[in-house]
């Protein structure tokens, strides 16, 4: 069977489910956050409300993205409009983040163009020739203590006050964004006051960390896919390069499916709300494996990219310096 050609019946978008799927998130990530202020004394109603609106910030991101691609509601004009009215709440500036991220496409697994990732790999030639202060600051980035809470924090509330490419594609946009973005805090806290504003940036903080480990598993894990020109193969970099994350069904629908990322990056134009059946009903020959919780944890000690055994392997032991088939002697 031709994939692009089955790919294609599930790349068609409808308004009513876009909707749904839109302003739904939006009615519960305003619930939510509301619930954990009023009851910010009744913990066993903050933290499950608290929790909820974390996720519900990421499925609004997770929108925003699919706005980016022009693949969630019917129009191009109603996805930028839909992008831009998102952008205060998931921090991040529609345009630079859109144009950033298709261009994150355009390079998925391709070595020769890393600058294009969410999260820098380095490999396992470039560790063995990296000389000591190389290796540590990669070591303290790879750290997924690290990683993590610090790259929530860093991405979302600092790098995207002034994302990169921001002069190439819109310092207009960004500069409204940010004040967008300080409206809406002023507008928590002379509701809720200061509490307020801390229980709205600890979940945010908690969201972002949900976003920065899903990132992470997208294209990091043991059996992925990276390639130099002329031997990179798109389809490849697409389906084996990007992972399928078996979390379960609530999950999904909590993070609108950005869990089968492989299916998403073979055709973008699939909307979120039907990439689940896409996915799930592929034909056989194309049937992905699919990573599981415990696997996508362990995935984080995986940091290298070992071109000879094509493989993501962990640091070398003792730091020893390793060619060839290095991934049986990395611990």
């Amino acid at each position: 069977m031709d994939l692009r050609a089955y790919t294609r019946q599930y790349a068609k978008q409808d308004n009513r489910i876009a909707a749904l799927s839109y302003f739904g998130t939006f009615a519960v990530y305003f619930t939510s956050l509301y619930l954990a202020i009023a009851y910010a004394n009744l913990w066993y109603v903050m933290l499950p409300a608290g929790v909820v609106h974390a996720f519900s910030a990421v499925r609004l991101y997770v929108l925003q993205h699919d706005c980016g691609h022009h693949s969630l509601f019917e129009t191009r004009a109603q996805n930028e409009w839909a992008g831009h009215g998102l952008s205060p709440f998931t921090f991040a500036p529609f345009e630079v983040m859109k144009q950033n991220h298709n261009l994150h496409h355009t390079g998925v697994g391709n070595l020769e163009h890393r600058e294009t990732g969410e999260i820098h790999t380095m490999t396992l030639r470039e560790w063995n020739a990296a000389g000591f202060w190389e290796r540590l600051q990669y070591r303290l980035y790879r750290n997924p203590f690290i990683l993590v809470p610090v790259g929530a924090l860093f991405t979302y509330f600092i790098r995207y006050r002034w994302p990169k490419n921001t002069t190439r594609f819109g310092v207009r946009g960004v500069l409204l964004h940010n004040l967008s973005v300080l409206a809406w805090v002023v507008v928590i806290w002379a509701l809720s006051g200061w509490a307020g504003l801390g229980i709205y940036f600890a979940f945010s903080m908690l969201g972002g960390m949900i976003g920065v480990f899903l990132v992470y598993l997208q294209h990091n894990f043991e059996d992925t896919y990276w390639d130099r020109r002329p031997d990179l193969d798109p389809q490849l970099a697409a389906l084996q390069g990007s992972s399928a994350l078996d979390f379960g069904w609530a999950f999904d629908l909590a993070v609108a499916c950005i869990t089968l990322h492989d299916i998403h990056h073979f055709n973008a134009r699939i909307p979120s709300y039907r990439l689940r059946a896409c996915h799930y009903n592929l034909p056989e020959e194309y049937a992905p494996r699919r990573i599981k919780f415990p696997e996508a944890v362990a995935a984080l000690r995986l940091k290298l990219w070992d071109e000879d055994a094509k493989r993501l392997v962990p640091f070398p032991k003792q730091g020893r310096r390793v060619g060839r088939g290095a991934h049986t002697a990395a611990g």
